[in-house]
């Protein structure tokens, strides 16, 4: 046994054998202490994952699975390896980001789309409307449970997914410390508020914005700097706004981005930020950190985020946090 349990006192004999029980009745007299077992021995069910209700999972499935997503979405799927995942999102044809998702190749046929706060059955329809005579079926999976944990993947590391016996593991770690997003069709998990708020503001930490209803459809993927999470292409071929970010990446036009902030006194998305008597940006998500709030809003690339305001609550610059790029 790797670090614990009782083979180390055999000392090279073979545990269960004639001269290991012999040795071990030589120390019946003493006093033996057993290592605890580490983590590493310990079961799939061993971690407690609780439920994130504000996630929903969209499946795309048929030979055309991954092609669609290819045309549809902003990040390259055709270059993704089979059993990888990446950061993604949909746009409008102005540009505009409708969602950001993890997108998890399970195959060329087998698409799963992992979404924050987007409604799915809304999603699945809307992505309907463009499958014309593709071969896939696209379904808002109501059955599916997603939950997360605090803790490290058993499989999954990086970009690399686990799937096994119908359940999806992905590694959700960043800088702020190790994460791991399940997805099960069968094994609900524990409803838990704080864990959920707590999820939320280890997103805002590492740049994932968290987009609600009146959010959406209103920032490039450059203002929301999704290029921190590797979650849109300007290399691969047409999707819907993709002449507008490649546009605003090669010309240079990128004059906003987002940023994080502290605020003592709760602030909610949409409110706007004011440098003295001036708005010059927009909350964009918001959630409870500790006794504060942490903020992401966009702001102009060349502002330091020193005295600004919103809801007439000063805020205080939370740097960013790395390690959610996929």
């Amino acid at each position: 046994m790797r670090g614990g349990g009782f083979g180390w006192l055999c000392s090279g004999i073979g545990v269960g054998s004639r001269e290991c029980l012999t040795y071990h009745g030589g120390l019946a007299t003493h006093k033996i202490l057993i290592p605890t077992p580490l983590a590493d021995n310990l079961s799939r069910t061993s971690t407690p994952f609780y439920a994130l209700s504000d996630h929903a999972l969209v499946t795309l499935e048929g030979p055309d699975a991954a092609g669609f997503a290819q045309a549809q979405f902003a990040n390259d799927v055709a270059g993704l390896p089979a059993g990888q995942w990446q950061w993604n999102a949909w746009l409008t044809p102005k540009g505009r980001v409708i969602a950001v998702f993890a997108l998890a190749k399970l195959a060329e046929d087998r698409v799963w789309l992992v979404l924050p706060d987007h409604p799915a059955p809304a999603f699945a329809d809307a992505l309907r409307r463009f499958v014309f005579r593709r071969k896939l079926k696209i379904e808002s999976r109501a059955d599916a449970t997603i939950g997360g944990a605090f803790a490290a993947p058993l499989v999954a590391h990086g970009a690399t997914l686990s799937m096994d016996a119908g359940v999806l593991e992905l590694d959700w770690s960043g800088a702020g410390g190790p994460r791991t997003l399940r997805v099960d069709v069968a094994a609900p998990a524990t409803d838990d508020a704080r864990q959920q708020a707590a999820w939320r503001a280890a997103d805002l930490r590492h740049g994932l914005p968290r987009l609600s209803d009146a959010q959406r459809e209103q920032w490039t993927p450059q203002q929301l700097a999704l290029d921190r999470l590797a979650a849109y292409s300007v290399k691969k071929g047409c999707y819907p706004g993709q002449e507008i970010v490649a546009r605003t990446h090669f010309l240079g036009k990128a004059k906003r981005a987002l940023q994080g902030f502290h605020t003592a006194e709760p602030v909610g998305p949409g409110a706007m930020v004011r440098d003295s008597e001036r708005d010059i940006g927009e909350v964009v998500s918001a959630a409870p950190e500790g006794p504060q709030t942490l903020l992401l809003a966009v702001l102009p690339l060349d502002h330091t985020g020193e005295g600004l305001s919103a809801d007439a609550q000063p805020l205080a610059r939370v740097p960013l946090l790395d390690g959610l790029r996929r």
